[in-house]
């Protein structure tokens, strides 16, 4: 903004320019210590008394990383020979996600050259990834892919913020046949097929760092042919269809010239959208234990050594006042100890109940928020993962709709909720007896109602529930079907330090089995399924953090369910208690350190443990038999920070009596967690 008028010299006007923030000046004059010569042919009276606001040019040569998710359309024609023949011509598609990283030189003509990588992750849905199957009467064998990359050259055509391009060059993917002969064990056999890749695209840069993509691809794949241990052949043909919609940051290089200022790469250079970003490495092992027997869901009693590895991108913002949309797109990998059973209070928060040899994208969180403020006192946001930086009122309705986990909202704590940071056993970073509704990567869909207060707050939400018990599915006769939750948070002062008291409820209506009338009917020979039918589950939750000093708190839960019928997502606990403490490192010179020591115990109702003594299976425990005695958890950690955004985490746990027997452990479980975001 042009603040002060100069006088009007002999052979030239002077002005002085105090201006707050300016990219580009258009003039005839030079500017010289903040004062602008003019040409004398120029009158103070012709001169606006605005600086007129010019849009920056977006340097698109340099290095950029990137994200990108979208939809794959494949084709496939199989035939199986083992010497049988079946034939299979399949199209599979579905959600696809993954990274790319390229380097971009433009050219004063405006011609673009560049060079990119890239690779792209199916999603966990057996539509995505399963890229053919056979079977004849002697085998069957199926074709899984689970990567596929290219790199590619890019040629293009950039007028401002717009870049018109066509790509292609080698592609390759990573996929898996599995063959099963009648009555034997499953085979494996990797492989890796070549090929092209050609598509195009258009790129719009939308801030000095960051641009936007809709591209198209094409990839056409050799053959495979491969062969079984039991002597079968599998051979396939292979080709791609994809669009995508992808977004870029560019990199600046230290002491590199740029059209655009500097910029650290978090800064979003928008007060309107935020992006953030996280990875999770966590390996977990535990070494060999006795046991005098194995089911089907228990711990191995030998050494043990599983990872688990999510990747997220939380992309916000904002759309009215008051409106918000969130969208958390991840690349997950890994598994838990036999597949994420064995225990009750499961060691890996991780560790969801869908275990992926090479990661796999997943839409995590895609949902809209609006805030209805009711006037009065004031209160900041911090900017965080999910939630936009804003300032709000205090007294407040917040409504949310969309896809999201249910303990994004309820069940909050301070010092025990986040396994990507602070404690990671299921039965201490949640209340285990809360069984809220999910899909097998503890995500559902569902809309809550908050009404906020400077001393309490009040939460309520509706979700849908899974159409049957530890599935994928979801149960879409609303309103007969689904999870009411309520919760009341309390916010008081002890000895001057803050602490929070949350009260929750819930009731599941589902499609559910009942243990009892199981156990009751010998011809249904344990299986829970045949008692299926609309049922209601309901419990509580009491959920308590408290504040000691600026660097010490202290949390606990109790949590309990009428433990009548099945699980049916999150864990096999009806009733848990659990507490612990967390300290901050600042009394040895590491503020950003945290040290946490908790313990949990988790038991069963008694139709519950009945049902697993008779030989029943839940989610995540079944031994075959049971000598039943309540789960004691016990877990340590120290979080080291490495920086401000890089976080190393040693992690003991001791588990008594897992998934309720006393006959199998204890099990000393240990672990490491490196966590970076920004």
């Amino acid at each position: 903004m042009l603040e002060r008028l100069g006088a009007v010299a002999s052979g030239g006007v002077v002005l002085t320019l105090r201006v707050r923030r300016y990219r580009y000046l258009r003039t005839a004059g030079v500017i010289t210590s903040g004062v602008l010569m003019l040409p004398a042919s120029a009158r103070a009276a012709d001169l606006p008394l605005k600086a007129p606001a010019l849009k920056a040019v977006y340097d698109w040569t340099g290095l950029y990383i990137g994200a990108h998710t979208g939809v794959t359309r494949g084709s496939s024609s199989a035939t199986l020979t083992d010497p049988t023949v079946a034939t299979d011509r399949n199209v599979f598609t579905g959600a696809t996600g993954g990274v790319q990283v390229g380097y971009n030189w433009r050219l004063n003509s405006g011609l673009l050259l560049g060079v990119e990588g890239d690779i792209s992750f199916p999603n966990y849905l057996p539509s995505n990834h399963v890229v053919s199957s056979a079977a004849t009467a002697l085998s069957s064998a199926e074709e899984r892919w689970d990567y596929v990359a290219s790199l590619r050259a890019r040629l293009g055509y950039a007028t401002g913020n717009w870049l018109l391009y066509a790509t292609g060059g080698a592609a390759f993917t990573g996929e898996r046949f599995l063959a099963t002969p009648t009555g034997g064990n499953e085979q494996k056999v990797l492989n890796t097929r070549f090929g092209w890749t050609a598509g195009g695209g258009v790129e719009y840069a939308f801030a000095p760092h960051w641009s936007a993509r809709l591209e198209y691809l094409y990839s056409k794949f050799e053959n495979a042919a491969v062969s079984f241990p039991s002597g079968a052949q599998y051979s396939s043909s292979m080709d791609f269809q994809s669009l995508r919609v992808g977004l870029n940051r560019k990199i600046d290089w230290p002491d590199v010239p740029t059209t655009n200022p500097k910029s650290d790469v978090t800064d979003t250079e928008s007060s309107r959208w935020e992006i953030h970003g996280q990875s999770t490495f966590l390996p977990q092992g535990h070494p060999s234990f006795n046991a005098p027997y194995t089911g089907p869901n228990s711990l191995t009693t030998s050494p043990d050594l599983q990872e688990t590895w999510s990747n997220s991108l939380y992309l916000n913002a904002r759309l009215w006042d008051g409106g918000e949309v969130y969208f958390n797109p991840e690349l997950l990998q890994g598994f838990g100890f036999n597949n994420t059973t064995g225990a009750a209070g499961f060691p890996n928060g991780e560790a969801q109940k869908s275990g992926f040899p090479y990661p796999h994208f997943n839409a995590s969180r895609l949902f809209v928020r609006q805030t209805f403020g009711f006037g009065g006192e004031q209160e900041e946001l911090a900017s965080g993962q999910m939630q936009l930086a804003s300032k709000v009122d205090v007294s407040r309705l917040t409504l949310q709709v969309g896809k999201f986990s249910v303990v994004d909202v309820f069940d909050g704590n301070s010092y025990a909720h986040d396994p990507r940071k602070d404690f990671m056993n299921w039965s201490v970073w949640a209340s285990g007896a809360f069984d809220y509704a999910a899909d097998k990567l503890g995500l559902g869909y569902g809309a809550t109602a908050e009404l906020n207060q400077k001393q309490w707050a009040l939460r309520a939400g509706y979700f849908l529930m899974d159409a049957t018990s530890n599935s994928n599915n979801f149960d879409m006769n609303i309103g007969r079907r689904g999870e009411y939750v309520a919760e009341l948070e309390m916010r008081y002062s002890l000895f001057g330090q803050p602490g929070k008291l949350r009260t929750l409820g819930f009731v599941n209506s589902a499609y559910a089995g009942s243990y009892r009338e199981t156990l009751d009917n010998p011809a249904f020979g344990i299986d829970i399924t045949q008692t299926r039918r609309g049922r209601l589950k309901y419990g509580y939750a009491f959920n308590l953090e408290q504040a000691v000093t600026d660097d010490i708190g202290l949390f606990g839960r109790w949590s309990w369910n009428d433990g009548h019928n099945e699980i049916m997502a999150f864990t096999d606990i009806d009733r848990s208690l659990s507490g612990g403490v967390s300290v901050k490192g600042t009394k040895w010179g590491r503020p950003d350190d945290v040290v946490g020591v908790a313990g949990a115990i988790n038991a069963l109702s008694q139709d519950h443990r009945d049902f697993i003594a008779a030989g029943g299976l839940g989610p995540l425990i079944g031994d075959g038999a049971l000598n039943y005695r309540r789960e004691r958890v016990l877990e340590t950690y120290y979080a080291y920070a490495l920086n401000k955004a890089l976080t190393f985490t040693a992690d003991y746990q001791f588990i008594v009596n897992p998934a309720y027997n006393a006959d199998r452990g204890p099990v000393s479980v240990f672990s490491g967690r490196l966590h970076g975001e920004f």
